[in-house]
Order: structure tokens, then sequence, then C-alpha cells
């Protein structure tokens, strides 16, 4: 009786290690694919350079998503510093905020298609009775890990620029310390809530943006100018 009570408590224990490596796989792979995006982007220095993405769809489709979405916050990120130039010329600053309507409706889109993505791998999960529903989808949490590996990238640039005074290397290397925290805090509600959702505990309910003002029909600018 010993011996069982014992190999049942070892048991237990492996099965906690497991699904503790496994509860934290999902935010790993995506800060470095995130990381690996930023840095194939910038190895180019055209703002609005085609997606050079390493991963087949029909092979790895979340990891494909995954870098399409970093890749297209990085070019919005870069259409977001240039026209903040004071000095930008009207008519390009309009063409550039066009630019800028365009990604951030793709990027929508690609945060839902991710979300798809994982209703789909959960469409079989048992859901308890008692399960409540996260007040973030999955993939809008994703979506902001993206972003914040952006923030992290360039706020290390600046900790490190020649031309900055030690004051302000100072300061961005204390925002940067948040942001690394911000990170790890991120990511361990991403992987919480995929393993709650994984075990029942919550359900996915996805509701699309269902944004107006693209569609010629809602916007009544657009809807007039027919």
């Amino acid at each position: 009786m010993f011996i069982k009570s014992c190999n049942l408590k070892y048991l237990n224990f492996i099965f906690v290690i497991l699904r503790s490596k496994i509860k934290y796989m999902f935010s790993k792979k995506a800060n470095d694919i995130f990381n690996d995006a930023i840095k194939t982007y910038k190895n180019n220095k055209e703002v609005a350079q085609k997606c050079n993405n390493p991963f087949d769809k029909n092979v790895s489709l979340i990891d494909f998503l995954l870098f399409e979405k970093c890749w297209i916050d990085a070019i919005q990120w870069a259409f977001e510093d240039i026209i903040r130039d004071p000095y930008i010329n009207a008519e390009d600053a309009l063409v550039l905020k066009r630019k800028i309507d365009a990604s951030n409706q793709v990027r929508t889109d690609t945060v839902e298609y991710i979300d798809h993505y994982f209703l789909d791998k959960y469409k079989d999960i048992s859901v308890s009775k008692s399960a409540k529903i996260n007040s973030e989808s999955p993939a809008w949490a994703i979506d902001r890990l993206s972003i914040l590996a952006l923030k992290i990238y360039h706020m290390h640039l600046e900790t490190a620029r020649e031309d900055a005074s030690d004051a302000h290397k100072a300061n961005c290397s204390k925002k940067l310390n948040i942001l690394l925290d911000q990170r790890t805090d991120l990511s361990t509600a991403i992987d919480d809530l995929l393993e709650d959702i994984t075990l029942g505990k919550k359900y996915m309910k996805v509701y699309k943006q269902m944004k107006m003002y693209n569609d010629a029909e809602l916007n009544p600018v657009l809807r007039a100018s027919k």
C-alpha cells in the first residue's frame, strides 16, 4: 500500500512537471518567432517590404500566422514613425495615412485568423459547467505580445544609442526593464489562458471587430460618395 502511494505521488509529480513545461511552450515559441520576424525585417532598409515568411502555412499554420502578424506590426511601426515627421509633405502624409488604415485592417484580419485557429484547435474540448469566458481572446492577447516585442526591440536600441546622453540611456534602460517584466507577465497570462481552455475551465467566444469606417455601406461618408 505504501509503495502504491509513493508511486502515485511520483506520477503526480511527473505530471505537474510535464504540464509546466507544456504550459510555457506557446509563449516561448511566439516570442521567438516575433524576435525572428523583427530581425528579418530589420535586415532590409525598405519599409513596406514583402513578408519573407520562413514557415509553410500548410505545415504549421500558427507559426506562419505569428510571423505574419509581427511582420505587419513592424511595417506599421515604421509607418507610424514616418507620419510623425513635422515636416512631412501633406500629400505624402495622406498617402501614408491610407497605408496605415489598410495595414490596420490586415492586422485585424490576421488576429481573427489566429483566433479561428484556436477555435478549431479547441473545438472538441469538453467545457466545464462552471467555465468562464475571458475578457480577451487568445489572439488579441497575442497581438499585444507582438507589439510588445517591437517596443522591447526599439527600447533596447535606445539604451545603446551612441549619440544619446547617459541620462537618456539610463532612462530607457529603466523602461526596458519594465517592458521585459510586462512581457513575462503577458506571456504567463497567455499560457494560463490556453491551459484553462485546454482543461475546459474557460471557453472561447470570438467577436469580430466589425470595423465600420472601412465599409462603404456603414460609413456615411463613403456611402455618400458612391
